[in-house]
């Protein structure tokens, strides 16, 4: 059991997509003597949130990768939308409105790229908002699409604390895309049940069921984990077989991108209310672990543990900050 937990480990370490996200480490910033409300409109989380009257305001963008632009804009047009409400959904808003930037030098699939970014602002109920469009021979496939929303309350990574409980959200009445570590949960629901979904989160936080989210993407599973970790240094321990799976495969969903996937932060006291709240519902909501102040993330296969990150030896994002800078969201 101990050299199937070390082969996993190696190869979830090993992921491209992971590797991805070290790039994000040219905008981290030191939030050294920085305000709690001033941390949240500062780079880290998967928005800005800027406090405003009544909740805040959200900011975020998502850029496509230029050959899957290329390949399916079908896909990428969608994705380009659906990764952006996720983000929105993670920090407890609903979003607003979109608006994109595309170069392109096709005008048949450049046409085919706006459909589905408009096509998916519609299935999720977001105002398409207009953007910046380009159109030359010479010009490689590229796509950004940026999007606002609005918070009630505020989940936060800045929130995260030693003691809180690890959940994951997630919907297993979904399917693989062909043979990639991608799940789509959406197909078969109307617009409504998708929007409904979406807003979820927001609902966890505006009744205190939940403190801090990030929606599971590229890098999968333990990525995803990091970034929560890292604004304040936690640790993790993770039960492998608490993991809810829609088939046996592990390895292929503990990288995949999920369409709808959150990892969340739980206060205790919201344990028993959580697990309510999902009592009639289609999704599943499992507690997979518990946060430390270890700064390490551990996995547990069938009692056997293994180290699987060591974020203060090895900052993914670079976007922590010393343990005593760590948020009290007790503040917000």
């Amino acid at each position: 059991m101990a050299s199937e937990l070390e082969i996993l480990c190696d190869t979830l370490r090993a992921l491209p997509e992971l590797d991805a996200k070290r790039a994000i480490s040219h905008a981290a910033v030191s939030y050294a003597g920085a305000p709690l409300q001033e941390r949240y409109a500062m780079p880290g989380d998967d928005c800005a949130a800027f406090k405003t009257e009544g909740g805040y305001q959200l900011l975020a963008m998502e850029g496509m990768l230029p050959n899957f632009v290329a390949q399916d804009p079908r896909a990428a047009g969608w994705s380009s939308v659906m990764a952006n409400v996720s983000d929105i959904a993670a920090m407890g808003g609903r979003a607003q409105a979109v608006v994109n930037a595309y170069w392109h030098d096709d005008k048949q699939q450049a046409a085919e790229l706006l459909f589905h970014i408009k096509r998916a602002c519609d299935s999720f109920g977001v105002q398409f908002a207009g953007g910046h469009s380009s159109l030359h021979a010479e010009h490689s496939p590229n796509l950004a699409v940026a999007i606002t929303g609005f918070a009630k309350q505020l989940l936060s990574c800045h929130h995260v604390q030693p003691g809180q409980r690890l959940f994951l959200l997630t919907d297993l009445t979904g399917s693989w895309h062909r043979d990639l570590p991608y799940w789509g949960c959406v197909v078969g629901k109307s617009k409504e049940q998708i929007r409904q979904q979406w807003q979820i989160p927001a609902l966890l936080a505006e009744q205190e069921l939940a403190v801090a989210a990030k929606d599971v993407s590229n890098g999968g599973l333990l990525g995803t984990l990091i970034m929560l970790l890292e604004l304040t240094g936690c640790g993790a321990t993770v039960d492998l077989s608490a993991i809810p799976l829609p088939d046996n495969d592990l390895l292929r969903w503990m990288r995949a991108f999920q369409s709808f996937g959150f990892l969340l932060a739980v206060e205790p006291s919201a344990i028993s209310g959580l697990i309510r709240f999902f009592n009639d519902s289609h999704l599943t909501c499992t507690p997979i672990g518990e946060i430390n102040h270890s700064g390490v993330i551990e996995l547990d296969m069938a009692g056997t543990t293994a180290e699987f990150w060591n974020l203060k030896q090895q900052p993914l994002t670079h976007m922590g900050m010393p343990k005593s800078e760590e948020a009290d969201y007790a503040r917000r």
